[in-house]
This record gives C-alpha cells, structure tokens and sequence, in this order.
C-alpha cells in the first residue's frame, strides 16, 4: 500500500529525520518523496492543526514542546499505558505474551545503541497497546506516541537508564503474564513516571 504524505512527513519526524526547530519546505518535501505540492501542502496544514508542526514568521518548522506541555503530556501517557497494560493482563493470549517476553530479551543486545533502543521500545509499548485488544485506547496512544516524537532526546540516551527500563519491561510483562490487572497498571505508570524524572534531568541538564 502506497504511503500517503501526511504519513511519510510524520514517519520523518517521528525517526528523527526531521528534528524539533528544523524548517520543512514544500517543494524540498516534494521532491524527497516523490510526490506533488498539493498533497504535501495539505499534509502540512494537517500536522499543523495537530501541533506537530509550528510557524516561525512564514516557515513552518517542527514544534518543540515546552515545559509545561512535557508534563502535561506525560500525565495522559502514563494513564492511558497504564490502562492497556490492565488490559493486557486482561486480554492478551499466550502467543502476545510470548512476544512481549522474546522482545525484552532481544532488547538487551541493544543496550549500547540508544537509538535503536528507542526505535525497540517504541515497539515494546506498541504490542502492549495492541495486546489491550481496545482499538480507541490504541487509536488515543498512538496520538501520544506522535507527540513524543517532538522531544530531541530519547530518554534512553541517560546513563544506565536502558538496563534499568528493560528490567522493568520484564516486570511489566511478568504482570500481565499473571494476570494480574492492578500490578501491570502500576508498573507500567511506574515505568513511565521514571522516564519523565530521567527526561526532566537530561532537559536540566541541557540548559
């Protein structure tokens, strides 16, 4: 199925190759994706309506979030991953357990790479949405996931913070192995309550 441009300017910015701040030319997107101005300049005003993107005088460049938007939208996360980790341990079979375990597994021989530890948590979080077997939680999620791709760092990228995340991904797992609601729900807003502290140093950091 061929990838419209609303969805190719997006994979962009979320794979980071376009990054917070850069400028996004109409006719240099076209030219990148192989298609016309028109579907371009429309995928554009789309992301702009979404506050992907942000107008900088007459350019429009992709949006960054301030401070205030971070924790804001770290609240949703952690609520909505933790609802589809409940109802993973509710609903998930056997067979999205087991991928959820091999995944944490193969996950360790990334440790050095944050980049492309990111890339595989993104997909960790993913099947556990998809495992919730709730199509409008995973719909509401993957708006958030959209969101997360206006941060310039991975949190992943802190020291030692790849091995501790994997350790509670198995935790996570273990939970909804179990069946068990509550713990899945609580280790999984604990998970992404950690990563917002990991993030809030880094951005600290920074400045």
């Amino acid at each position: 199925m061929q990838k419209d441009a609303y969805t190719l300017i997006l994979e962009a910015i979320d794979t980071g190759v376009y990054r917070p701040g850069d400028r996004l030319v109409e006719s240099e997107l076209a030219d990148r994706f192989g298609v016309s101005r028109t579907p371009i300049r429309e995928a554009l005003q789309r992301l702009e309506t979404q506050s992907l993107l942000a107008r900088d005088g007459r350019s429009l460049i992709v949006a960054s979030l301030d401070h205030n938007q971070l924790s804001e939208l770290y609240v949703v996360r952690a609520e909505l991953e933790g609802l589809a980790a409940r109802l993973a341990a509710r609903h998930a079979t056997a067979e999205e357990v087991r991928v959820l375990k091999d995944m944490v597994e193969d996950d360790k021989q990334l440790l050095n790479d944050p980049t492309a530890l990111s890339r595989a948590n993104r997909r960790f979080h993913k099947q556990i949405h998809l495992a919730s077997h709730n199509r409008y939680l995973v719909q509401q999620l993957d708006l958030v996931h959209r969101s997360m791709a206006l941060m310039a760092t991975t949190s992943l990228a802190a020291e030692g913070r790849g091995e501790v995340a994997l350790a509670e991904h198995g935790a996570i797992v273990s939970a909804i192995e179990k069946h068990d609601e509550e713990s899945a729900y609580l280790a999984l807003k604990e998970h992404i309550s950690k990563a917002f502290v990991t993030r809030l140093k880094l951005d600290a950091a920074a400045t």
